[in-house]
């Protein structure tokens, strides 16, 4: 297997110490905007985006004059996506059928769809007005019937960008605010002393604005995590170098941290798109974003087969997430599925045996997946969590199977967890206890001594009391 990286992005370690600086900031910032309202979200636009208006939410006459701005042939554009974008809205709305029965006199059962009141938009602009952002959540919501949309957009080159601003009324917006990253999603999240909070956001945006609606959510409802653009390209020595750069720096200029990869089996095809990346650099407007991407997070990776191509693209897949998310999947599917002693009184459907090992009882009880998968991913990142907060270095995990363990034997290895096929009931004792205690929700940041004698009795203490067992 001959795998060679033409060339490599910033180190691991550096993209795990950014997203923690992006979290951190984004905590602090999200605290500060509940705490200073209005006061603060002045401050931020002044920092990041130097614009500093006497009202950030723009008038129905500021509007206009925005809307007169822009070309009859982009107003023609922004009519023509729209039309598309909201006659599909429509056609989805009325899959979604409302009902109502009487089961028996006097008893009528249903469902309604009832959209949430308010929902705030938000529309990128900072470094290229993203118009077609607009539509997408400002045209949906007006669709579905919010009875509130507000939408919100950075200034762009110091002022508002009259084509994001024409989409967003043409759109349907109620609300327009020119405000920026964070500090906008933070505002319509939060509220303010101006700005009336919302049931939800949507729209995509860089790092920074992803990172605020993970935050967020909870408080409000979100849409997905948009951002920021990650893009791998696959190709052998039939296609262009030149389409291949352009692939990748149309995704690297949405942002500084945004990994632009290539992965191809010849080495002609890589060193000439390395060539016409650096010439489109050298002319490209977004330029300025693109080529730091580029810089530390572009890779060129050369294999020499198609079954490596596919290999390394599945290793890398920006999705490092998709291992562990099988594992908890597959665990959550095992507590599900597997058969319990069943007790009337067991409303969760957890475990329900007194003893430790794997037994099959007489009635078994189906417990819903969704509900433990959940419950599952909190307690693996409030794990991650801990650990981060106890390490200099940030935790890598890896899932691989025992015989390959070799391949990894050179790597720094702190502990090694071993999971015998028994789901969460291992007789292994100090396994058990070390898997519990790294997943169980319980034990908060209380620091546990594995070496201390412990019994099965303790363990199945109600938790409670087990939590006062692992305290003292």
């Amino acid at each position: 297997m001959a795998i060679e990286y033409i060339k490599k992005s910033t180190n691991e370690k550096q993209r795990l110490d950014d997203n923690e600086k992006v979290k951190e900031i984004v905590e602090n910032t999200l605290k500060e905007i509940e705490l200073r309202g209005d006061e603060y979200i002045r401050e931020l636009s002044e920092k990041f985006d130097n614009y500093s208006p006497t009202h950030f939410k723009l008038s129905e006459e500021e509007i206009n004059e925005l809307i007169n701005e822009v070309s009859e042939e982009d107003i023609d554009d922004i009519k023509f996506a729209q039309e598309q974008v909201r006659s599909f809205a429509v056609a989805q709305l009325k899959t979604l059928n409302e009902m109502e029965i009487e089961t028996q006199p006097g008893v009528i059962l249903g469902h309604k769809n009832i959209p949430v009141q308010a929902v705030g938009c938000y529309v990128p602009a900072g470094k290229f007005p993203m118009v077609a952002s607009a539509h997408m959540s400002v045209v949906t919501a007006s669709v579905a019937g919010v009875p509130r949309i507000i939408a919100t957009t950075p200034p762009f080159q110091g002022k508002p960008n009259p084509a994001v601003v024409t989409a967003m009324k043409m759109g349907g917006a109620h609300e327009i605010y020119v405000l920026g990253g964070m500090q906008g999603v933070g505002a319509m999240a939060i509220g303010t002393e101006t700005i009336k909070a919302v049931d939800m956001l949507v729209g995509p945006g860089n790092a920074y604005v992803a990172e605020a609606k993970r935050q967020l959510f909870g408080r409000v409802g979100i849409d997905l995590f948009a951002g920021p653009t990650e893009t791998m390209v696959i190709c052998d020595d039939t296609v262009d170098a030149e389409i291949c750069a352009t692939d990748l720096l149309g995704q690297a200029e949405h942002g500084y941290n945004s990994p632009a990869i290539m992965i191809t089996n010849s080495k002609k095809l890589a060193q000439e798109t390395l060539k016409e990346v650096d010439r489109l650099l050298k002319i490209l407007p977004t330029k300025d974003t693109a080529s730091v991407s580029w810089r530390e997070y572009g890779e060129v990776i050369y294999c020499e087969t198609y079954e490596e191509m596919l290999l390394k693209a599945n290793e890398i897949a920006s999705e490092k997430i998709k291992e562990t998310s099988l594992l908890l999947l597959t665990a959550s599917v095992a507590q599900c599925s597997r058969l319990i002693a069943f007790r009337n009184n067991l409303k969760t459907g957890g475990p329900a045996w007194s003893v430790p090992g794997f037994w099959v009882p007489a009635q078994h009880l189906e417990t819903n997946p969704y509900r433990h998968i959940l419950a599952r991913y909190k307690k693996f990142l409030k794990g991650i969590e801990l650990l981060n907060q106890t390490k200099t270095n940030p935790v890598s995990i890896k899932n691989i199977d025992c015989i390959n363990l070799d391949d990894h034997i050179n790597e720094k290895v702190d502990l090694i967890f071993l999971d015998p096929p028994y789901g969460d009931s291992i007789p292994y004792m100090e396994f058990s206890m070390i898997w519990n205690s790294f997943l169980n929700k319980s034990i908060d940041s209380h620091e546990i001594n594995f070496s201390a004698p412990w019994t099965w009795n303790k363990f199945l203490l109600p938790k409670q009391k087990n939590k006062e067992s692992l305290e003292s």
